[in-house]
């Protein structure tokens, strides 16, 4: 058992979730993390070339977790291959009203409603000109909450307009449940419509890679419409999945919270909307895996269902500040073992 596992995690645990956040991303912010950062980040794995850019190891951190980029090299010196930032929205918005993070450890689970909360696009632009840029950075977009759907596709187009110059790759996020209507826009006619608008707007500004992060709770048809749509409109890829509204075997009390659960309970739904994805997309769009991953099985799993790239949060919530060094030299471990010379070998091998 870690040091973290041991004695900082259980202290942590006691207080409040988001303001257990609040202190980790202060440690963070600080560099009081540095002990822990790693001098390869590659940990002797073949860089991964996807839609043009180089990762240096296949696990990212989740949109979610630094929504305003303020940590993106520390978290990449922690041995992340990519940082996630966001969900962003073109005006800042308080998110809703607190608490709304929550716990399930006895699941390995978080719920949380935040809301977007968020400082805002052009604070966000600002916050990445600062950085070093020691990883890929994407940047996941969303919509405000005040604005309705029939407003959605100018909305999305101007948060990519203020974001588009900072970001190595861009998420359109139409799959947290915790935005009233915003996964509607998942339905053919309205993803069709607002990727396309988004696509239009990315070639006009210097074409870079653009993505779309779904919900698990889609059926199948569903999913296989999405990724036609994303094909269609000329995507790169689809980020599966976001955090689902089910509470399929839940056992906490808290599992009536309203919002998102992301973590174990995730972990094979997710992976089921990866292999149906990659499957369906045949080598026209990546897939980048998310949810439930907490050690190097769990990401290995992801990639042989078909992902190019995996991303955690929940799991590095619960495996602390050298979780990302141990997924990945966990996955340098069962890639030799399994007789592959690179994680892109691995891609799809168990589909």
């Amino acid at each position: 058992m870690s040091l973290y596992s041991s004695l900082a995690q259980p202290l942590l645990f006691r207080t409040d979730a988001e303001k257990a956040h609040e202190f980790g991303m202060s440690i963070l912010r600080r560099g009081l993390a540095s002990p822990f950062y790693v001098d390869d980040a590659s940990f002797g794995m073949p860089p991964i070339e996807l839609f043009g850019l180089k990762f240096a190891n296949p696990l990212g951190i989740a949109a979610g977790f630094d929504k305003n980029g303020v940590v993106v090299d520390q978290l990449a010196s922690l041995g992340f291959g990519f940082v996630e930032v966001g969900t962003v929205t073109l005006e800042p918005q308080p998110g809703n009203p607190k608490p709304r993070m929550f716990r399930l450890p006895d699941d390995q689970a978080l719920i949380n409603r935040l809301g977007f909360n968020n400082n805002g696009a052009d604070a966000l632009v600002e916050s990445i000109r600062g950085i070093e840029h020691r990883c890929v950075v994407g940047i996941n977009i969303g919509k405000n909450k005040d604005v309705p759907n029939d407003e959605a596709v100018e909305n999305f187009v101007s948060v990519l307009e203020k974001v588009h110059c900072v970001a190595d790759y861009v998420t359109v996020n139409v799959s947290s449940p915790n935005t009233p209507g915003l996964r509607d826009l998942q339905n053919t006619r309205e993803l069709s419509e607002l990727v396309g608008a988004l696509s239009r707007k990315n070639v006009e500004l210097g074409e870079k890679p653009l993505l779309v992060k779904i919900a698990p709770d889609l059926a199948n048809d569903d999913i296989d419409e999405i990724t036609d749509v994303c094909i269609s409109a000329g995507c790169s890829g689809i980020i599966a999945t976001n955090t689902t509204i089910s509470r399929e075997g839940i056992s906490s009390p808290l599992a009536g919270e309203a919002g998102g659960l992301s973590g174990r309970p995730l972990w094979k739904r997710s992976n089921e909307v990866i292999s149906q994805i990659y499957k369906r997309a045949a080598g026209r769009l990546a897939v980048i895996g998310v949810g439930g991953i907490f050690i190097a099985e769990d990401a290995f799993e992801k990639i042989a269902s078909g992902a190019s790239l995996v991303q955690a949060y929940t799991g590095f919530v619960y495996g602390g500040p050298t979780f990302a060094a141990d997924v990945n030299q966990g996955l340098v471990r069962l890639l030799n073992a399994r007789g592959f010379s690179s994680v892109s070998e691995a891609v799809g091998s168990g589909v």
